[in-house]
């Protein structure tokens, strides 16, 4: 992991993820869903955690306030030292290409690339020169041990080999915080545990923020704090 190790400076100390009496509703014809009620919690730089909540709690759209993948319809959020209610698309845009990593269940890897291509591409919003492109991901996929899987199409890897390709590419640009939506919701229970590994060598050795989104309460049990969430609330907030 060391070849791609964040950047940035690392201060155990600093707050990248800060929500404050946040709430989010939606509008379902005639209906409000209250999807989020008033949800404050703060997450430091290094930390690994679960937010965890059944169908419908209010952790997935937890998860897209601090992806900036949706705005709250009141309260603060505030991501790396930036309050994100007044950023422009673009300005949101720039913030997750620079400081964010995604990570899904079902991959998103684009089929008709290599392994190679797919971890390339977020370097390439960059605007990173091509062959540094090249060398960055080749040093993420040897972190994830694919080394010899770089120039096969996703349809040629098992899932938990899509999953690996799917972290290098999330860890390429070397983002403060890593955000995983059920990660191992398409895998057997073995291949599940090795990707859960691999997040916490992550976490551990290149000091990234890693915040797991699930329904599984094995997880939640696993990881060093875990966020509850329960009809839109912080129902507990819990560190080992």
């Amino acid at each position: 992991m060391d070849n791609i190790k964040n950047m940035n400076t690392i201060n155990l100390n600093d707050t990248v993820v800060k929500l404050e009496d946040v709430t989010r509703t939606y509008k379902i014809g005639e209906n409000e869903v209250h999807a989020l009620r008033g949800v404050s919690f703060e997450i430091k730089q290094g930390e690994f955690l679960a937010i965890m909540g059944p169908s419908g709690s209010g952790k997935s759209t937890c998860m897209n306030m601090i992806g900036c993948l949706d705005r709250p319809t009141s309260g603060k959020i505030q991501i790396n030292g930036k309050f994100t209610s007044q950023m422009t698309e673009k300005e949101l845009a720039i913030l997750r290409n620079k400081t964010i990593g995604f990570v899904f269940q079902q991959y998103h890897l684009i089929p008709g690339m290599s392994v190679l291509e797919n971890v390339m591409l977020p370097l390439k919003y960059q605007k990173v020169e091509k062959s540094e492109r090249k060398k960055r991901a080749e040093r993420a996929l040897e972190s994830v041990g694919l080394e010899q899987r770089m120039n096969h199409k996703p349809h040629e890897l098992s899932g938990g080999q899509k999953q690996r390709v799917a972290i290098a590419r999330a860890m390429v640009t070397s983002p403060k915080i890593l955000l995983a939506d059920e990660p191992t919701g398409a895998l057997d229970s073995t291949t599940g545990k090795q990707v859960m590994e691999l997040f916490r060598k992550i976490n551990q050795e290149n000091g990234t923020t890693i915040i797991i989104v699930t329904h599984d309460s094995g997880i939640g049990a696993s990881m060093n704090r875990c966020i509850n969430i329960f009809d839109g609330l912080i129902k507990a907030d819990n560190s080992l």
